[in-house]
Order: structure tokens, then C-alpha cells, then sequence
């Protein structure tokens, strides 16, 4: 080794002399971040810390008169026997209005004989009305209405009277998220222990890593909740940080330990096995936490705070992992030495004492054939992953609402069918606000006239049209019923007549009038429009820090090269599965998704951002042993080889519990949570094995020794290295 330590064997050194202090350290901290977060408790995001855009304005003014956009609801009135004339229909409405009005929990009711929101047929009626208090809280006091609406089904059987609307479908959501997301952290666990005890044999062995896995979450939980002081956090963060931080914890720590196994199998003391581990593993895992971390300080870029707060939430959770793995495993495996392969599975045990490297004999045959033909193989590798990224030039991003999140046979998905159905307009009215002087004034008056007249005219805007003047505020707030499901193209189109044809004639030629539009549809065109002049400044700068660490590493521009593009080309391939299961259906009956013609706007950038930092985590990783080999003296195929057969079990054996928790994410019922477990685990799955089983080995092969090239002599030599034989497993060098 170097005769000057890096940090992570200097880190690794400290924690085997002092390993009860550092054990309890850990310990101590895990308890003190869960108690001090449970104490501050969480904020979440608002729609008005989540605005952007004009529709972002709208809600913010809403929200600075103290009026905030209110969550709207509707229920209902469906019979096929009678009509909206018949007095049994007309007594099925009054008790309705009567019934939510009745729970104090709603203001603003309007019954469909006043409001005119009378399907054609006559047949369907909609009682409107809005919930009282904070509408980010609504769902949690929406209840009583739900109850009360089905008192009046009961009572009246002959007749369809169903609920829907922002609160109900928030509630819905909020149910359905608790119940996976505790799901997926009882069946995360048990799979990551199945899948180590198959590659370890021992049970001792397979805990260790889910054990700092599990308490590197608890732990980075309560800090993220004290950081929502300034930061507010979301489902989605929470989701995120999860899914994340079991992957990462169970890989980190895998890395760290097989390498340690390999060292006292080869016959060397504890003392030089943790060193050599920490010296290789230990960086390894050290450059992919920070690589995690610098990428997804990307997202900071966008300016969108479900976006930052995924952002701090994934970067928490990676550091507390990377600190756990290079701190308190050290000290573990120190007290525990040889003892780690204790409870040895039957068969198992027996089958997988050498587990990883298990791995490099079922890869050889595959690679050797590629390192014999690497045009070829390379050639086929990119024609399938470019056709498997087809499907992202037709890709369409949305902003799903609370019901485009839930499984198909939820009551609230069939209600807002039916509603749909009924009606030619969405369920979830656009948001019209208007902020003038003279809210009541003449001119306000006429040009909502004009308004309505204007809006009906396009027909793709629709009744019920509603206006509220707030005098005292300089408000004017209208509600208009939008084409369409909400975020679909006929929404979309309806938004565009709204914004783009009926205000500028209408509220917007009043004087001194400033005119926004919000609701679930804008909220998403305006999302969408964000991230996506987001996109080039993300991009931008995750490739430039991939590659500048990468020629920093390696001191090739063409290692560098090779690592964006293999990377670029797997995030591809992951868009197109996403966009061909989401957006279009394929194959979404087998992983029970609804297809609901988009994916989440928040989803493509954040997988660029994350898959470019974990992907690195497997190229420094695989890259940095063949580089070895090459500096012993091997030529590039041989070193290739060499390398890629040394490493081929540990990456399967990390790949395949990623796969698997990601799995786990995808087989859940929230809609984007499905998107990003899909999404990581088939970017993860073509990583570790068409990436680097394929398409690595092929292009290095073709590119030789051009491969080496130096890019900048004023870099400096690599780091020290003591260089042994290439096929050993103690070979040692500074870039991991």
C-alpha cells in the first residue's frame, strides 16, 4: 500500500482499535437522529411550496389572502330509472346538500338545479362544493362527508350517489401509501437477507448488511426530518430515501465485507484483511457516495421543492450509509473475525463458500466470446438498447394527480370514470384567479359575462362555470370545468383555449387586471414545463461530474467517454421500458399497472440524476481492477478479462438485491412508485449485465490501448499502489 494510509484505511484503522466506541457511537447516533427528528416532527410541501409558473403565482396569492385553493369535491347523482326532472331524482339532491352540509366540513355547496350541472342525458347530476380549512389537510378530515354521502346511498337505494374530489382522492392516497410503504419495508428486509444468505452461506454474514442498512434509514429519517424546518419534504421523498437507502446500505456494506472474506480466505491476518478491504472496497464505496451525493445536488438546479426535497433526502441517506459502511462495519467485523461465517446455511453454505466469485465462472464463457467477437457483440449490445429506447421520442410527462396515482379498482379511480363518463368535462375543475382593484366592479361583472359566453363557445370548457368576488382581498376566483381527465391531451388542449384564447379577450382586457389559472391540470403543464428547461442544466452538470470523475480516477478521456456514454445508453433503455409500460400499456397487466397515458414529470430527471451515481459505483468498481492488471503488465483483453472475471460475482450479487428492493417498489400500488422501481430495477438489471458483462468489455477490447491514454500529464501520477499478481485478490490501488 501507499506508505501514506487514504482516509477510508485510516477511518477503517481507528474503528477496529476502538470498536466499542464505535459500535455505541453509532448506536447512540441512530437513536439520538430518530428521537430528536420524531420530537420536531416533519412539514411537508404545500401547493404553494410546490407552485411553479403561473399556476404557482395563482395559488401563492390565494395563499397570501389567507383563501388558499380550496379542495374541491363533488358527489354524484346517477339514475338510470328517472331523470333530473323527476321528483325522486330532485329529493335525492336536496338530501345530498342537506347531508354535507350537515357536517359542518364543507362551505360553497351548490346543487346542480342552481349550478346547471345537468349531464346531457339528465340522468347524472353533480352537487359541488369545497372543503373547509388548510386543503393539504383536507383528505384528513374529509371523512364525515364520506360517511354522510353513504348514509344517503343507503337510504336510497334505486340511485347511484357516489363522492369524488381532491380531498377524497387524498385521503385514498394517503391510505394506500401508508399500506405500501409498509409493505415494501417488511418485504424489502426479509429478500435482502434471502438474497445475502445465498451469496454469503452464513446467516451472521448476511445480517450484518441489512442491520447497518436498516438503522443507516432510521437514522438518516430523523435528520431529514429536522432539515424539513428549511427544507419541507413529500411522499415522494420519503418513498425515494426508502428505496435508496436500503439499496445502497445492503450494497455498500456487501462490498466491504466480501472483499474482507476474500482477503482472510487468501490466507491473510484480520488486521491486513480490513486494511486491504478499506484501501479497495472502502474507497469504492466512498467515491460512489460522494458520486451519488454531487449528482443528486443536481436536482437543486430545477427550483422545484419536491425535487429538493428528494434531493436532500437521497443525499442524507447515501452519506449516513457510506458512513456507517466505512465506520461501525470495520469495527464489527473486527470483533467478530472468523466468527462472521457462523450458522452456516445447510447446502447452501456448502455451495457459496467462495459466493462471489461463483459469479466470475458463470460470466467467462459469455465474456470470452465477446472479448473473441467485441465488434460484433458491441454493435448488437447498442442496436438493442437504442431500439429499447425507441419509445422515448413519444414519451409524455405529467404531473399525476392523487387518482391518476391509485390501482384501477380503487372506489375513487371508478368514481371519477363515471363522473367522466357522465359529464364531457373533468372532475377537477381549473382555478381561475383574478386579481383587480374593484372585484365587484361593472367592468369585473361584464367581462365574467363575456367569460362564460367565451368558454362555452370553445367546447372544450364547461359548466359548472362558478365566480367568488373577495372585495377586501382583490380577488375574483372562478371555477370552470376543463375537457378531459385532468392531465390528458384534451385537458391539456382545454387549458390551452383557456389561457391562450378566452382570458386574453375576456378577464384579462380589464384594466388593471392580472389574470392566473391553477388546478390540477395547469399544475402539471406548468411542472412539466419547468423540468424540462430544467433538463439541459442537470444534464449538463451530472455528465460533466461523471466525467471529470472519471478522468480524474482513471486519467483517460476515453475511460471517461466510454463511462457517459455506456451510461447514457442504459438510462435510454430505461425511459423506453417506462414508456412503454406506462405511457402505452405493454405488459402492464403483468406487473399490475395502470396505464394512465403518462409518466410522472418528476421521474425521468430524477432517474438520470440517480442512475448516473449508482452506475458509477459498478464502473469505478470493475474499471479500476482491469486498470490494475494492465499497470502489472497484462495487455488489454487479458486485463479485461482479469478484471471483469474478478469482480462479475460481487457486482451480480449487489445488482441482484438492488433489482430486488427496486422489484419490490414496482409490484406496489401507487402509480409513480411503480415507475421508479420499474425504472431503477430494469436500469440497475441492464447495467450489470449488458453494460458491463457486454458492452464494456467489447468497447475496451476494440479500443485497446488507447484505452490508457493519459489526458492531462499535469494531473499527476496515480495514486501509490503495491501491485501483485493481477488474478490476486489483494491487489491494491488508490482509485478503487
Amino acid at each position: 500500500m501507499s506508505t501514506r494510509s487514504p482516509l477510508t484505511v485510516a477511518v477503517g484503522d481507528w474503528s477496529a482499535r476502538h470498536r466499542k466506541t464505535a459500535v455505541l457511537g453509532w448506536l447512540l447516533f441512530v437513536v439520538l437522529a430518530t428521537t430528536l427528528g420524531s420530537m420536531a416532527g416533519s412539514r411537508s410541501i404545500t401547493d404553494a411550496d410546490n407552485g411553479v409558473g403561473e399556476s404557482g403565482r395563482a395559488v401563492r396569492a390565494l395563499a397570501a389572502a389567507g383563501l388558499a385553493q380550496p379542495a374541491a369535491e363533488s358527489v354524484l347523482v346517477q339514475a338510470d330509472g328517472f331523470g333530473a326532472t323527476d321528483p325522486r331524482f330532485h329529493a335525492i339532491v336536496d338530501a345530498t346538500v342537506a347531508a354535507v352540509t350537515a357536517t359542518g366540513r364543507v362551505d360553497a355547496v351548490q346543487s346542480p338545479y342552481t349550478s346547471g350541472a345537468v349531464s346531457a342525458d339528465g340522468h347524472s347530476a353533480l352537487v359541488a362544493f369545497v372543503m373547509t380549512g388548510d386543503p393539504d389537510t383536507a383528505g384528513d378530515r374529509v371523512q364525515p362527508v364520506l360517511d354522510a354521502v353513504t348514509e344517503v346511498q343507503r337510504a336510497h337505494p334505486d340511485a347511484l350517489v357516489v363522492e369524488y374530489g381532491t380531498a377524497g382522492a387524498q385521503k385514498s392516497f394517503n391510505d394506500v401509501f401508508a399500506s405500501d410503504f409498509a409493505g415494501a419495508e417488511w418485504t424489502a428486509v426479509p429478500l435482502a437477507l434471502g438474497i445475502l444468505l445465498v451469496v454469503f452461506g452464513a446467516a451472521v454474514a448476511a445480517v450484518l448488511p441489512v442491520v447497518l442498512a436498516v438503522t443507516a434509514f432510521m437514522g438518516a429519517f430523523g435528520l431529514v426530518a429536522l432539515t424539513t424546518r428549511f427544507i419541507p419534504t413529500s411522499n415522494d421523498a420519503t418513498s425515494v430515501m426508502l428505496l435508496v437507502g436500503l439499496a445502497v446500505g445492503v450494497d455498500y456494506c456487501l462490498f466491504y465485507l466480501v472483499r474482507e472474506r476474500e482477503e482472510r480466505r487468501a490466507g491473510h491476518d484480520p488486521q491486513t484483511a480490513l486494511r486491504t478491504a478499506a484501501a479497495t472496497s472502502g474507497h469504492s464505496v466512498l467515491v460512489s457516495g460522494l458520486t451519488v451525493t454531487a449528482a443528486m445536488a443536481g436536482l437543486f438546479l430545477t427550483g422545484i421543492a419536491d425535487m429538493r426535497a428528494m434531493a436532500v433526502s437521497t443525499i442524507v441517506v447515501v452519506l449516513v450509509a457510506v458512513l456507517g459502511s466505512l465506520t461501525v462495519l470495520p469495527a464489527l467485523l473486527s470483533m467478530l473475525g472468523d466468527r462472521v461465517d457462523r450458522l452456516q446455511a445447510p447446502l447452501i453454505g456448502r455451495m457459496r463458500r467462495t459466493a462471489p466469485e461463483g459469479g466470475g465462472r458463470l460470466w467467462a464463457p459469455l465474456l470470452r466470446r465477446v472479448l473473441a467477437r467485441p465488434l460484433a457483440f458491441a454493435l448488437a449490445a447498442t442496436v438493442a438498447l437504442l431500439a429499447l429506447a425507441v419509445p422515448v421520442a413519444g414519451m409524455r410527462t405529467a404531473s399525476l394527480t392523487a387518482a391518476q396515482e391509485l390501482p384501477a379498482d380503487n372506489p375513487v379511480v371508478h368514481n371519477g370514470e363515471l363522473i367522466a363518463r357522465a359529464f364531457s368535462g373533468s372532475p377537477l375543475p381549473a382555478t381561475v384567479v383574478v386579481r383587480t382593484p374593484d372585484p365587484r366592479g361593472p367592468a369585473v361583472t361584464e367581462a365574467f359575462t363575456r367569460f362564460r359566453q367565451a368558454a362555452l363557445a370553445t367546447g372544450r370548457l364547461h359548466e359548472p362555470i362558478t365566480e367568488t368576488a373577495y372585495p377586501d382581498k382583490g380577488l375574483v376566483v372562478i371555477s370552470v370545468v376543463l375537457d378531459g381527465a385532468g392531465t390528458d391531451a384534451p385537458s391539456v388542449a382545454a387549458l390551452k383555449a383557456l389561457r391562450g384564447e378566452v382570458i386574453p379577450a375576456t378577464l384579462a382586457a380589464v384594466d388593471g387586471a392580472e389574470v392566473d389559472v391553477a388546478g390540477a391540470t395547469a399544475a402539471s403543464v406548468d411542472f412539466s414545463d419547468r423540468l424540462s428547461r430544467s433538463a439541459l442544466p442537470v444534464f449538463a452538470f451530472v455528465l460533466t461530474l461523471a466525467f471529470v470523475l472519471m478522468l480524474v480516477a482513471f486519467r483517460s478521456v476515453v475511460v471517461a467517454i466510454t463511462a457517459a456514454v455506456l451510461n447514457l445508453l442504459s438510462v435510454g433503455a430505461a425511459y423506453g421500458a417506462l414508456t412503454l409500460v406506462f405511457q402505452h400499456g405493454f405488459a402492464a397487466s403483468l406487473i399490475g399497472a395502470r396505464t394512465v397515458g403518462a409518466i410522472s414529470s418528476w421521474l425521468p430527471l430524477f432517474l438520470f440524476v440517480i442512475l448516473f451515481g449508482l452506475s458509477m459505483d459498478y464502473h469505478v468498481f470493475v474499471v479500476s481492477r482491469i486498470k490494475e492488471g494492465h499497470d502489472h503488465g497484462l495487455d488489454t483483453r487479458t486485463a479485461i478479462a482479469r478484471g471483469i472475471g474478478s469482480t462479475a460475482g460481487v457486482v451480480s450479487s449487489a445488482a441482484l438485491i438492488m433489482v430486488g428492493v427496486f422489484a419490490i417498489f414496482g409490484a406496489l400500488s401507487v402509480t409513480s412508485l411503480k415507475e421508479v422501481g420499474v425504472g431503477l430495477a430494469v436500469a440497475v438489471l441492464i447495467d450489470a449485465t449488458v453494460i458491463r458483462g457486454v458492452l464494456l468489455p467489447a468497447v475496451m477490447a476494440l479500443l485497446g490501448e488507447r484505452n490508457w491514454r493519459r489526458a492531462d500529464r499535469h494531473l499527476g501520477p496515480p495514486p501509490a499502489a503495491r501491485v501483485q499478481d493481477p488474478a490476486s485478490p489483494t491487489v491494491v490501488v488508490g482509485s478503487g
